[in-house]
């Protein structure tokens, strides 16, 4: 996996994954950006949740749940001093359906969390704590 990141003036970066996609981060305007983009810490809560919950949907496809909607709600707190890491962080899935079976939902949420979410285990690692929690909502037929 690469990536590149180029300085595209005051405190804006352009960030391209290796697959060929731009991203533009930016700082707050009393850091001498712009607000025009993501932050870089919020880039890589935004990446956390994303993993989590591609894992999460894709568990339950596999587990052939009728999975309609799934929604991660992220909350990060950070250390008050430099350098300013994660130190804990809350994650809530919202995942609607149809006769979802909560037994599948918990199970996809801890295999997300304890096996296949690269992004979580290594932030785990690093001494991050993560929660997980979920709710699920019956749609209407």
């Amino acid at each position: 996996m690469k990536a590149r990141i180029q300085w595209a003036g005051e405190a804006m970066f352009l960030g391209e994954s290796g697959s060929g996609h731009v991203v533009v981060m930016d700082g707050p305007p009393e850091h001498g950006g712009r607000n025009l983009g993501v932050r870089p810490m919020e880039m890589l809560l935004l990446g956390l949740g994303g993993c989590s919950s591609f894992d999460v949907v894709s568990i339950l496809k596999k587990s052939r749940q009728a999975v309609e909607s799934c929604e991660a709600f992220l909350e990060a707190e950070r250390a008050d001093s430099e350098p300013k890491v994660f130190t804990r962080i809350d994650m809530r899935f919202v995942v609607k359906g149809r006769g979802l079976k909560e037994a599948q939902v918990k199970r996809a949420v801890e295999l997300s969390a304890e096996k296949y979410c690269s992004a979580s285990i290594m932030l785990e690692r690093a001494g991050v704590v993560l929660t997980h929690s979920y709710e699920i909502v019956e749609l209407g037929a």
